[in-house]
């Protein structure tokens, strides 16, 4: 079988395909056109892509299987993978701890506004009797959207900083309590309930009314596009954090900027509105030249433990695909 690879991937995965039999063909910098005529003349049955978009266009009639190295599908046409009999796999879970982590790290940046410091610093300024303020993130309230993998890694980094938690999901919809203790052990979450109480809130608004630091984690869809608009973001109190490593389309980022200037939040975004199709290349989005906002570019789950995980699952699933005809964590 040939398996087509149409980003940068790990060299372990390359070699766990190989080691399957497969013949693997990597082009990690072929897009569109380029990437569905050679597609065509290769006759692969299985392509794997990180952030490149599949059209229509590149599932040739040879194609079988798609695999996102990775967790969100929002880049593939699964439509018309569906409607052509071709199988679209996914990633998921593997690179929560990377997100988790990035999360923390914006948001220990936003309180300290490190990137400010150094870039005071490279321009020859001392200035320690600014950035001394700051507020710290002790006992102070994260606002959680969705609860999904990467959310309760970032729970449990939270409660060890000692904050409180209150979270929305579509699991809890509408429902206004306290997480039992048997839906913490559902959510592998019970070793964290004996230091945070997790509450768990009836919206999204509720949740940004409660927060000082709202950080968002759900997956990109028709329900979740836009989901995080001026009616959430006009319930935060002057001065909060926003922070999210999810996708740029489910925030309003019109809203966000109106909320900007008008609430004086701080905003760390690892995703955009629009952005690059490659990993390079020239970027503009007015919202990165407003003060208080900080920007990472989108590598949330740009760790080598994360890509190495990612690469092992992607070979159990061309595996199985090749011995069952069928693929773990196909989403259609």
């Amino acid at each position: 079988m040939t398996v087509f690879v149409a980003d940068k991937f790990e060299a372990s995965g390359l070699e766990g395909l190989r080691a399957l039999g497969c013949d693997v063909r990597s082009e990690p910098d072929l897009k569109d056109q380029a990437l569905a005529d050679a597609l065509a003349s290769s006759g692969a049955g299985v392509l794997v892509v990180r952030s490149t978009k599949v059209t229509d266009a590149m599932m040739t009639p040879a194609l079988k299987l798609i695999i996102r190295a990775g967790a969100g599908v929002n880049t593939i046409d699964v439509t018309a993978a569906t409607a052509k009999q071709v199988l679209v796999a996914n990633c998921p879970g593997k690179n929560s701890r990377a997100v988790a982590e990035l999360t923390m790290g914006l948001m220990l940046a936003l309180d300290r506004r490190i990137a400010d410091n150094v870039a005071d610093l490279r321009a020859g300024t001392w200035n320690k009797k600014e950035y001394s303020k700051a507020r710290g993130l002790f006992g102070r309230t994260l606002g959680l959207l969705g609860i999904g993998s990467i959310g309760r890694e970032v729970i449990r980094r939270a409660s060890a900083f000692g904050l409180e938690v209150v979270v929305w999901s579509r699991r809890f919809d509408g429902q206004d309590r306290a997480l039992s203790k048997a839906e913490a052990a559902e959510l592998g979450l019970d070793d964290v309930l004996g230091r945070t109480a997790i509450a768990i809130a009836p919206s999204p608004a509720a949740v940004a009314e409660r927060a000082d630091i709202l950080s968002i984690h759900v997956a990109v869809g028709p329900e979740t596009k836009g989901l995080v608009n001026a009616g959430v973001l006009g319930r935060l109190r002057p001065g909060s954090f926003v922070i999210n490593t999810s996708r740029g389309e489910v925030v309003d980022h019109a809203a966000l900027r109106a909320a900007i200037e008008k609430q004086s939040l701080r905003v760390a975004l690892d995703v955009f509105e629009t952005e690059p199709a490659s990993s390079t290349g020239a970027f503009e989005d007015l919202i990165v030249t407003l003060p208080g906002v900080y920007g990472t570019h989108h590598i949330g789950a740009s760790t080598d433990q994360a890509q190495e995980a990612i690469a092992a699952e992607t070979v159990r699933i061309v595996k199985a695909f090749m011995e069952t005809g069928r693929a773990p964590n196909a989403v259609n």
